[in-house]
């Protein structure tokens, strides 16, 4: 018998990374998708790696076109990045690769293999961020694209509820990752004041494993103490 097939954006480092690791530990094959992403990161004869930019239109629609005949049981949209600058400093090309990486190519990877998401009676989580609930400064464009998902995620609940699909949104507070590499700021040391990306793991494997009657549509996760801290230039 085959194993259930979980596809997991952003894979190859952070949070992707960690629900990845999860899900191979629960048993699930699963399809990693990030530009970098290789086989041997994971060394596991159950994960399978595709390489593609999700920030490129044409790359994406090609990887849509290509899972038109997918099984797939579980669909994690981790991939993202974040730019936090007043809002004319950023330029076109950060506004548009944000905007199409953080809620376009979710909403088209969903469009084509939503129907058999619902066949499967599977799950569909969006990883979203504490900015899609609430509004910070010099986080326009990223709360908007993560507000975007949200609403999209609720949506879809609404309209798939005759359906066994099960969707929910994860609303991660800061969190310890790559995420922060090239940004002025970073997650505190301390380990109360930051998030790990065990956590958001520990978050999906309560989701799945949850009775199917029961569905956790949102879920946030925040820091016991609030920390930050800004890098030396």
């Amino acid at each position: 018998m085959s194993k259930k097939l979980a596809i997991v954006t952003g894979a190859s480092g952070g949070i992707g990374k960690s629900i990845t690791l999860r899900l191979l530990k629960m048993g699930y094959a699963v399809t990693g998708i990030s530009r970098s992403i290789k086989e041997e990161d994971f060394n596991n004869d159950d994960f399978n790696a595709i390489q593609t930019d999700l920030s490129n239109e044409k790359e994406t629609l090609k990887l849509c076109e290509n899972l038109k005949r997918t099984s797939v049981h579980i669909l994690v949209h981790c991939a993202g990045f974040g730019r936090f600058e007043p809002h004319e400093e950023l330029s076109p090309q950060t506004i548009t690769d944000m905007t199409f990486l953080n809620l376009t190519s979710p909403m088209l990877l969903t469009n084509v293999l939503l129907r058999s998401l619902k066949n499967n009676d599977g799950y569909l989580i969006n990883i979203n961020s504490i900015e899609a609930i609430k509004a910070s400064k010099f986080a326009g464009v990223y709360s908007a694209t993560k507000a975007g998902l949200k609403a999209f995620g609720d949506s879809l609940f609404e309209e798939t509820r005759k359906s066994t699909l099960s969707i929910t949104n994860i609303n991660p507070d800061m969190t310890e990752s790559s995420f922060y590499d090239e940004l002025r700021f970073e997650t505190s040391k301390k380990e109360n004041e930051k998030l790990l990306s065990s956590d958001i793991a520990d978050a999906v494997e309560h989701i799945l494993n949850m009775r199917k009657g029961a569905v956790i549509s949102e879920y946030t996760l925040r820091s016991l103490n609030f920390g930050i801290a800004k890098k030396k230039l």
